[in-house]
């Protein structure tokens, strides 16, 4: 017969729950993790020498290889949102008001969508391989190699990361303008027979051309995040192979949640119009 015998007072039975206090601390540490980053990347932005090299590769890296995704992400946010503009127009306002949705679709796009849409998956394509690149340069002992040789790893890996997204998302950005705002005007005139000359007509009398610069002001705001939070979790990866693992997912879900959050106050910050 068998017998089965439980120490209830074995403390690792039942772990003890750690208190509000712990989190916030490491909270703040994280978040003095990344600014402490951030003060070094822009101190080391204007010392010279530059990586050249490696900060055209992460232009190419960032830039020119995220315009499939970009472009598929746009073209179809454009139609979808012209689609549900022209629903609304034609419903509560009434046959012929459909020509007025074209102002809508490009302010919403401009200021709002692509900015986020581009930030979101450039956050997904970009970020997780910055995490994985420096994290196994990281696990390799290849960073601990660089301050052997005297080089800083702030200004080799992130100064060129963070300064290549920074320019890139913008263009991306107007970009992806340029793809929704033909794929919202190709749904309403080709597809919904929507006058094309009132159209376009309405978009230019309403469109301004503060509308594209706040959200390329939010892409670029949204690219050194990015950037930073990719470096950052790259920089504290440990654990071998299931650490940069972790490293991925945590810049991926951090940086989207930063992307949603920070798109809100920049929203309220920047003046509707100049």
């Amino acid at each position: 017969m068998l017998t089965w015998s439980f120490n209830l007072l074995n403390p690792k039975m039942f772990p003890t729950a750690k208190s509000p206090l712990f989190y916030f601390n490491s909270l703040l540490q994280q978040v003095g993790e990344v600014g402490l980053l951030f003060f070094e990347t822009f101190k080391n932005l204007f010392k010279k020498p530059w990586e050249k090299k490696i900060f055209i590769q992460q232009l190419e890296e960032i830039g020119v290889r995220s315009l499939p995704v970009v472009s598929l992400t746009a073209a179809f946010g454009g139609l979808v949102f012209g689609l549900q503009t022209y629903v609304g127009f034609h419903r509560y306002i009434g046959p012929g008001s459909e020509t007025y949705g074209g102002p809508i679709i490009s302010l919403g796009l401009s200021k709002e969508l692509i900015p986020i849409l581009v930030g979101l998956m450039v956050s997904g394509r970009v970020g997780s391989a910055i995490a994985a690149e420096i994290g196994t340069m990281k696990i390799t002992e290849q960073i601990d190699a660089l301050f052997s040789l005297g080089a800083d790893p702030t200004r080799y890996l992130v100064v060129p990361r963070t300064l290549a997204s920074l320019i890139m998302l913008p263009c991306l950005t107007i970009y992806g303008d340029i793809i929704g705002m033909a794929a919202g005007f190709f749904y309403n005139t080709y597809l919904m027979g929507v006058n094309r000359v009132l159209y376009i007509q309405n978009t230019l009398l309403y469109m301004e051309l503060w509308d594209i610069m706040s959200g390329l002001i939010k892409a670029a705001v949204f690219g050194v995040i990015i950037a930073l939070i990719g470096c950052w979790q790259g920089l504290r990866t440990e654990g071998g192979a299931e650490g940069v693992g972790r490293a991925t997912t945590r810049t991926v879900v951090i940086a989207s949640i930063l992307i949603l959050i920070v798109n809100f106050f920049l929203s309220m910050a920047l003046p509707a119009d100049i």
